[in-house]
């Protein structure tokens, strides 16, 4: 395999992490009053919803709803997708069991996911406010807990609630929700955007289209009188709509190739690999939670501007860096306390004291000891510790835990990143070394990375869906500096 072709899969694997957390339902959701709620859910019933992506039927989703006769309900979701991966099918599995309170709200979970390489099991449960969990990838168990605003809800197929509460254009309404697939929280703001005549399946329905929105990104469904739903468009081309079984189970294909619909085509001309500076135009969504300055890059009225760096960083002595504790601390998915981190960190620079010289032991190892493959699913460093493959996303992961444990200032960047004429997103790193920020990547083994990285965020994985906010939106323009 040429390394031009591995390094497209490693990019176009690095984007389907950020699709699946775009593309899955949302599970976990509260409202203002569950009662309500539950009085329009008295009786079993289940739905099934074909999936689309770009108008081709890759998958279907499924939720069965039972009430119990000790009371409370049980709800099951399950999700069958199809992705064409450079012309091979990749299959991803979701299944949810959760039971709930009369109220409709959480009481305990179990959500498995399963893809090529990659399979998780998780399951947790409600006490208040708070969601005690863990997650067993198979290489390791992570064990958290999240406490959320209101106790959480599970928005079901129907959503009467929201036309009892929401009979205005504009009006809006703030909800937590626990996504059982990334195991995070987040607020989101629905709106009734008001009634609306809606193509679905062939026919025209009078619906009611709300919009949901986070972290930059907007989903819009469309709910009939009784408050079921019919239609949902999610980020990044994805679209479910209510369906008989038969139908939204026979899946035509796997759908358009996933590295076309993920690209991003720029415009003018790019400066040569070796300018000291080049700049790019960008157009986005002023909505778009995005982290552009800093380190080697400034961005000012949609003109960023990123310098060539050099490593280590040519200053006047050296300096200690002052950051934000995130950069020393671990996370979820990046075990920076966890002894087999520690001690592999250790074994990789032996006696080298030097910051300078542990970066670079540290990005030769994880670039020369993890198989380049694509993995569908959260990576964690642990788990590709022990594992020994990934794509960008676990380099990312695991190189921020092994530097983070000796006390190295580290980042997890994403953006986009350059593949012969176009950009695709991409996630590398970027330590803090004699008092400055300097980018890396491991993925391809550059130290500092090349000025064709563009980070749009600074984020351990579970932060980095607001990078969805770009998708089909980000538009790039190269000037050139150096002709």
């Amino acid at each position: 395999m040429t390394r031009s072709r591995l390094f497209k899969i490693i990019l176009l694997s690095c984007w389907l992490i950020l699709l699946l957390l775009l593309a899955k339902r949302d599970f976990f959701i509260s409202a203002l009053d569950s009662n309500e709620q539950t009085a329009l859910l008295t009786a079993k019933y289940q739905q099934y919803y074909g999936v689309y992506l770009y108008n081709k039927r890759i998958g279907w989703v499924m939720e069965d709803f039972r009430p119990l006769e000790s009371g409370g309900f049980n709800v099951q979701q399950q999700a069958l997708l199809r992705l064409k991966v450079l012309k091979s099918v990749q299959p991803v599995q979701m299944d949810l069991h959760a039971d709930l309170d009369n109220g409709m709200r959480l009481k305990k979970f179990n959500f498995t996911f399963s893809s090529p390489f990659y399979s998780t099991k998780a399951e947790g449960y409600t006490e208040n406010r708070t969601v005690h969990f863990s997650l067993d990838t198979g290489r390791t168990v992570i064990k958290d807990s999240i406490t959320l605003p209101d106790a959480p809800l599970l928005p079901l197929n129907q959503r009467g609630y929201l036309l009892s509460k929401m009979s205005e254009k504009g009006d809006k309404l703030k909800v937590p929700f626990f996504d059982p697939f990334s195991l995070t929280q987040r607020e989101s703001v629905i709106t009734y955007q008001g009634p609306d005549k809606e193509l679905v399946g062939g026919r025209v329905y009078n619906l009611h289209e709300f919009t949901e929105s986070h972290s930059g990104m907007k989903t819009r469904f469309w709910l009939d009188d009784a408050g079921k739903i019919i239609k949902e468009q999610s980020p990044a081309g994805f679209l479910f709509e209510a369906e008989p079984k038969f139908k939204a189970m026979d899946i035509q294909d796997s759908g358009d190739e996933l590295l076309a619909a993920v690209a991003v085509k720029y415009s003018g001309h790019l400066s040569s690999e070796n300018s000291p500076i080049t700049r790019y135009k960008l157009d986005f969504p002023a909505e778009a939670e995005v982290e552009l300055n800093g380190g080697r890059q400034h961005f000012a009225e949609g003109l960023l501007t990123v310098s060539k760096e050099t490593f280590p960083p040519q200053t006047e002595g050296a300096e200690q860096c002052t950051v934000e504790k995130k950069y020393l601390q671990g996370s979820r998915y990046v075990q920076v306390n966890d002894s087999k981190i520690i001690d592999k960190a250790k074994e990789i620079v032996g006696n080298e004291t030097d910051p300078v010289k542990q970066v670079k032991l540290l990005t030769d190892w994880v670039y020369k000891n993890l198989e380049k493959r694509p993995v569908i699913g959260l990576p964690d460093a642990l788990t590709t510790l022990e594992n020994g493959l990934g794509d960008c996303n676990e380099h990312a992961a695991l190189f921020a835990a092994l530097s983070r444990s000796l006390g190295i200032p580290t980042a997890i960047a994403a953006g986009v990143t350059l593949q012969k004429d176009t950009f695709y997103y991409h996630a590398w790193n970027e330590v803090c070394i004699q008092g400055q920020w300097v980018s890396l990547d491991t993925t391809t083994n550059q130290l500092p990375a090349d000025i064709y990285h563009l980070r749009f965020t600074r984020a351990d994985v579970e932060g980095q869906v607001a990078i969805g906010a770009l998708l089909g939106k980000l538009k790039i323009e190269a000037l050139q500096k150096d002709r």
